[in-house]
């Protein structure tokens, strides 16, 4: 029988919930004081305590780390008359499971406590997995072992073993960049290694990122400038989304590639390159040739090596050593203690179509780590993707109410963000997806102040 410990000096209220939760078949201790609660809480363990917030001895708040220490780890319902953003954001940073407001709504109180019960029992079964502490990784592993992945490392390591040009093809989020740095750190180590994304600059900038220029050759540039090819010296030139590059600097490349020498934008003397290329793309280049958009010189000149990344959908077993490894980076990030997750979150996991790959996972399991308590991933932290909508779907009915404005959309969910992360600004960065002087924006818009960083 699960016991519940109530702590309130509210003499009527703890013989309501004592009543109500006796009729429900609990056992239950009740006490006045936060001295009262730490005792009990020894003598007799709790699965649960319901905590009021002001007590004769001590702020509830103040109370909660030492008396889930007492308790074995119990839940902590927090019950209060404030219903304040601050009080709220504190109790749950201070490590409450919920918090529920009076007078007490039994419904509500029956609901958290239930949930809070089976968070609980969920935690102490065996059925989960296992993120092992002091495991050694390193942060470029490449994880899998579905036949695929066996079958991509075993490429890989041919390819290490020379100075081929490589191509890497896999949707987005597979980890095209991560293979490309495997294969430099197999065959040049302590050679540089030089990233370009070819999607991400405009053309006019990226033929001077890619080739350098020389003083005077465009309006601002005040100094000669080395380009990337240059940079790479005789390590790795990763060319990342190659297939969005332009047919202008599609056939600047090929030169480079065949002549295996640069000339800076401005200049004229031509500068040797060493670089190994490593180009990646989520397009499938054989079409783009088809279809007029690239040149099918230089794909030839590039696909001398091709590795594809199989997409996470088509490899569900090797979600869960995914999510071990991902766990321990993300602890690692965060100074989190995630250890354990549940079999069927696991399975949920591995149901998933993930049309962002390993990215999106990383995504989903490092928001449900900023939002989680304790060394337990629980399903309810898991972002669920929002459904496609068909191009021929109807439009929804017209419905008589007012829109909100975007401005109250936004602070509606900045808010409900800043609560669950206890106000804290880089928890809340990463789950909003924008960058920390835009929420300090964003904080002063709307009037919110947090505490921690």
């Amino acid at each position: 029988m699960d016991r519940i410990l109530i702590v309130d000096d509210d003499r009527s209220i703890r013989e309501l919930l004592s009543m109500h939760l006796e009729e429900r078949g609990f056992g239950v201790d009740s006490v006045a004081t936060g001295a009262e609660g730490f005792q009990m809480a020894e003598r007799s363990p709790p699965s649960a305590i319901v905590l009021d917030m002001r007590l004769p001895d001590a702020s509830g708040i103040d109370l909660i780390p030492e008396l889930r220490k007492r308790a074995a780890e119990a839940p902590v319902l927090m019950i209060t008359a404030h219903h304040d953003m601050a009080t709220t954001i504190l109790a749950m940073k201070a490590g409450a499971f919920d918090y529920i407001h009076k007078p007490i709504d039994i419904q509500v109180f029956d609901a958290a406590l239930d949930r809070a019960l089976e968070v609980r029992r969920l935690s102490r079964r065996a059925e989960y997995l296992s993120v092992e502490e002091n495991r050694a990784f390193k942060i470029d592993d490449i994880v899998g072992a579905s036949p695929a992945m066996q079958q991509l490392f075993k490429d890989v390591g041919r390819v290490a073993a020379s100075r081929a040009t490589v191509l890497i093809h896999g949707e987005s989020g597979t980890g095209k960049e991560l293979i490309a740095r495997v294969i430099h750190s197999y065959s040049a180590p302590q050679k540089p290694f030089i990233a370009i994304n070819c999607s991400a600059i405009v053309d006019t900038l990226l033929e001077s990122e890619l080739f350098g220029h020389e003083r005077g050759a465009f309006t601002g540039a005040l100094q000669a400038k080395p380009g990337k090819f240059e940079l790479a010296e005789d390590g790795s030139l990763f060319l990342d989304e190659i297939g969005d590059l332009s047919q202008n600097l599609q056939a600047k490349l090929l030169r480079v590639l065949q002549e295996r020498e640069v000339e800076r934008v401005g200049g004229v003397r031509r500068i040797p390159i060493k670089a190994r290329i490593l180009a990646a793309t989520h397009r499938t280049l054989a079409e783009e040739v088809r279809a007029g958009r690239f040149r099918e010189d230089l794909y030839q000149r590039l696909k001398v090596v091709t590795l594809s990344l199989p997409p996470l959908r088509e490899r569900p077993e090797d979600v869960p050593l995914l999510v071990e490894h991902l766990l321990m980076k993300i602890n690692q990030r965060l100074h989190k203690n995630l250890r354990r997750v549940p079999r069927e979150v696991i399975e949920k996991l591995q149901r998933r179509a993930w049309p962002g790959n390993v990215r999106e996972l990383e995504n989903v399991l490092m928001r449900a780590a900023v939002l989680s308590q304790g060394d337990l991933l629980l399903e309810e932290h898991l972002v669920e993707p929002k459904a496609a909508v068909r191009p021929d779907a109807p439009p929804p009915p017209k419905v008589d109410e007012r829109v909100p404005t975007l401005d109250e959309v936004e602070r509606g969910h900045i808010v409900h963000v800043w609560a669950l992360t206890g106000g804290h600004r880089g928890k809340t960065c990463l789950i909003l997806g924008i960058s920390r002087p835009t929420l300090e924006r964003k904080l002063r818009k709307y009037g919110l102040a947090g505490s921690t960083d």
